[in-house]
C-alpha cells in the first residue's frame, strides 16, 4: 500500500515541477551499511534498505523519511535528503534514545526501529512515549504516507 501512496505523492510533486528521489543503488547500499555500522554501531534492518532502494528519503507535507546521507551518494539527489546518520547523531545526544534507530519524523512524531525488540514504532515527540506499534517497516511507512496525504 505504501507504494500506491508514494505514487500519489510523486504525482502531486510533479504538478509543482518537482521530482522525488530515486532509490539507491546496490553500491550505495553497501557504502551506507558500512557507514552506519562505523558511525552508529548499528546494523541496518533489511526492510528499511529495501524501501531506500525505491525512495531515498523524502520530505513531504511535514513528514520526513530519512535517507542515505548525501556525501555517501554517487549522484546528487533530486531533493534534499535528511541523512539517517546525521539525524541519529542528533537524537543520540539523549542516552535513552539510543535504544532506537530513528527512520523519520513528523511534526509531532518520530518513526523508529527498536533495536532490542526489532519492532517499529511511532513515538510521541518530544516525550518519546510509544504510540502506534508496527510489525514491519512497510506498515510504518504506509501510516506515515497516509498521514502526509491528509
Amino acid at each position: 500500500m505504501w507504494k500506491e501512496r508514494l505514487e500519489e505523492i510523486r504525482q502531486e510533486e510533479k504538478r509543482y515541477g518537482q521530482d522525488i528521489n530515486c532509490g539507491i543503488s546496490e553500491e550505495e547500499a553497501g557504502t551506507f551499511i558500512k557507514a552506519v555500522k562505523d558511525e552508529l554501531g548499528i546494523a541496518l534492518p533489511e526492510e528499511y534498505l529495501k524501501i531506500l532502494r525505491t525512495i531515498n528519503g523524502i520530505e513531504y507535507n511535514g513528514f520526513i523519511l530519512y535517507g542515505v546521507d548525501e556525501p555517501l551518494l554517487n549522484e546528487a539527489p533530486n531533493q534534499h535528503i535528511n541523512g539517517l546518520i546525521d539525524c541519529n547523531k542528533v537524537w543520540y545526544e539523549n542516552e535513552w534514545q539510543k535504544q532506537y534507530l530513528f527512520l523519520g519524523e513528523g511534526s509531532i512524531s518520530w518513526y523508529v526501529y527498536d533495536l532490542k525488540t526489532k519492532m517499529y514504532y511511532e513515538l510521541d515527540n518530544p516525550s518519546g512515549e510509544a504510540g502506534e506499534e508496527f510489525n514491519d517497516c512497510e506498515s510504518m511507512l504506509d501510516k506515515m504516507f497516509e498521514d502526509s496525504l491528509r
